[in-house]
């Protein structure tokens, strides 16, 4: 399992849509990002719909989400964060999409 920077994962659904409601969004064009801060709370989310294709193709678009998420973690503030696939991910390449990731933190004021 890859460590994800200290950040412990969301499981339950209850939590998933707390976030939804409560937190703030920002969108690129291959990611969205959900974003609530929490003092001392350190947790992180993956989603993928079905809209993007069969289940091979989510977990692919996770692993993705989740690898950059890694390189960027030890810079991040506490809170939740929940990041949604678009169905543009599989077009881009993987810096033009490390690049919207950064976008969408910078977006969010996340990065500290």
């Amino acid at each position: 399992m890859v460590s994800l920077g200290g950040f412990n994962t969301l499981k339950l659904h209850k939590e998933f849509q707390y976030v939804y409601k409560k937190g703030k969004n920002q969108h690129t064009s291959s990611v969205v990002l959900f974003y609530l801060p929490q003092d001392g709370i350190r947790k992180v989310g993956f989603t993928a719909t079905k809209k993007l294709g069969n289940a091979v193709k989510r977990n692919r678009a996770k692993r993705r989400m989740r690898a950059c998420f890694c390189e960027f973690s030890p810079d991040l503030k506490d809170g939740i964060y929940i990041f949604v696939a678009k169905i543009a991910l599989f077009d881009t390449s993987h810096e033009n999409f490390k690049n919207d990731f950064k976008k969408v933190l910078y977006r969010a004021k996340t990065i500290a």
